[in-house]
């Protein structure tokens, strides 16, 4: 599975907190479901619930989601789409705890496709990325919360 990493590695790089305490952040995937169909090949569909776990953090949680909208855009991008846009495919939870700190749990529903292919009597099988981004996509590498800059990073 790709997606799993990727988003811990874009939050550990977008949030300094983070960065600095990558240990605060914890990420699993549950409720995980393959769709396939009786088509030639055994390629199929994963769909999972990845839970993204961050203890103790003291900023703007938007400081946490704006990261996550942005890799989202990118690797799950149907969930900007008008039809799925209702649906609870991103939701979370806050606590607050007593230092002041908050536990912050994102559950995002996602999806992976496996291209499983028939090579000379031999099964590959092989997870695919998302198609590509809309030309015009643009990829900011800042991030400022009401004004203040909170956090820089590279791609």
């Amino acid at each position: 599975m790709l997606k799993p990493t990727t988003l811990q590695s874009a939050l550990i790089n977008a949030v300094p907190e983070l960065g600095a305490n990558p240990a605060m952040l914890s990420v699993w995937v549950d409720k995980g479901k393959n769709i396939a169909t009786l088509a030639a090949s055994l390629s199929f569909e994963k769909v999972f619930n990845l839970n993204v776990a961050i203890r103790g953090y003291s900023g703007d949680i938007d400081t946490l989601f704006v990261p996550v909208m942005a890799w989202l855009r990118v690797n799950q991008p149907d969930m900007f789409t008008a039809d799925t846009a209702q649906e609870a495919r991103f939701s979370w939870t806050l606590t607050q705890n007593a230092d002041a700190s908050q536990d912050l749990l994102m559950v995002l529903q996602l999806t992976e496709r496996t291209q499983v292919q028939e090579v000379d009597g031999a099964l590959h099988a092989e997870t695919l990325p998302e198609p590509p981004e809309p030309a015009l996509v643009t990829r900011p590498k800042a991030l400022y919360i009401n004004g203040e800059l909170v956090s820089r990073w590279q791609e």
